[in-house]
């Protein structure tokens, strides 16, 4: 998961399926998918004519979360459905020196577009103004570059969204049950993006007077340590009605945790959108109800940005010439009754 930039709060705002799709940001332009190129979890672009032909840089982090993977996983995916697009794709890496190293390497292929997903936003903020005065546009995706010179556009999740969403979900269910408590499983305190969750779900609660944070713990993204921060929760608060936590990878140690202590009188709301957790909720046997998502579906969508910047055109459905400077994906609430809309997109 990854930080939510300044930008991306006042951004231009699209659902996760329309972004995910690239239904309006490739509908302007020549997309000649190629044949037998369908993709799970993405649907084909739609079909027309190429356009000019557009090599695209591709520069993330390394793969070591569900949702990193899916990351790199989508990108290849939309690029494989256009004939008119070329990716190069470096060896993600959370060196940031590294990192920087390949996409000088990219700069010096003289790429005609960059997608860069920054292990460190403000560390790679330099190689983003060299690639832009060298007049390379850049698709920042997801974790922000310190300066919105260093790119052209913005496109990313939204983490107070994610709170906000989460929360509102958890009071609608106990709106109606006097003195109700919830407890909340964090990510890593020391990230811009776990303190934007926990905030936004601390104002959605605030309209909900019956609802009380009554603990909270942060893990780390991971099995292991969601496990064992939710066993710590469960000890310390002998009965609370929802726990929400904001991320899937570490909601599998905490689903462990729960089925190891017998409980099963609350209701967990997840965050991100694995396809563990669809899987758990459509079944409806565990305390999943609900999961947030965090659409990892961006990356196909930055490959729909540069492409179209690559071929300069704008978005379909907007009257601007232009790419937006920013696209902030909406964090819908994935539940029993709308999972098999999103199933598609759930992540490994």
């Amino acid at each position: 998961m990854t930080d939510l930039p300044v930008p991306g709060r006042r951004g231009f705002l699209l659902g996760a399926a329309a972004v995910g799709a690239g239904g309006l940001l490739t509908a302007c332009t020549g997309n000649s998918p190629k044949q037998g190129a369908a993709v799970t979890g993405l649907p084909a672009a739609p079909p027309a004519s190429a356009g000019r032909h557009v090599t695209i840089g591709f520069a993330g982090p390394q793969a070591d979360h569900g949702w990193l993977n899916a990351i790199n996983t989508n990108a290849k995916a939309r690029a494989a459905q256009y004939s008119d697009v070329s990716l190069e794709i470096t060896e993600g890496s959370n060196d940031t020196a590294q990192q920087i190293g390949q996409i000088e390497t990219l700069i010096n292929k003289k790429v005609d577009v960059l997608v860069v997903l920054p292990a460190d936003g403000k560390a790679l903020t330099q190689v983003g103004l060299k690639a832009m005065r060298a007049g390379i546009p850049v698709v920042n995706l997801d974790r922000v570059f310190d300066s919105p010179q260093a790119y052209r556009t913005w496109i990313g999740g939204d983490n107070y969204g994610m709170g906000l969403n989460a929360g509102r979900y958890i009071g609608e269910q106990l709106k109606d049950k006097p003195d109700a408590k919830v407890v909340e499983l964090a990510g890593m305190d020391n990230l811009e993006l776990t303190r934007q969750r926990s905030q936004g779900f601390d104002d959605a609660l605030k309209n909900y007077p019956n609802i009380r944070k009554v603990a909270r713990q942060a893990a780390e993204f991971t099995v292991e340590s969601g496990q064992a921060k939710t066993a710590q929760l469960l000890q310390a608060v002998p009965q609370f009605d929802a726990l929400w936590n904001h991320d899937d990878d570490q909601g599998i140690g905490a689903e462990r945790a729960v089925a190891q202590a017998g409980r099963k009188d609350f209701l967990m709301v997840g965050g991100a959108g694995s396809l563990h957790a669809m899987e758990a909720i459509k079944a409806g046997t565990g305390v999943l109800r609900a999961t947030v998502l965090y659409p990892p579906t961006m990356a196909a969508s930055a490959i729909d940005l540069a492409r179209a910047l690559g071929q300069g055109q704008g978005v379909g459905g907007l009257s601007e010439f232009e790419i937006p400077a920013s696209v902030t994906l909406y964090s819908a609430v994935v539940t029993k009754e709308n999972v098999d809309r999103y199933l598609p997109t759930g992540f490994r």
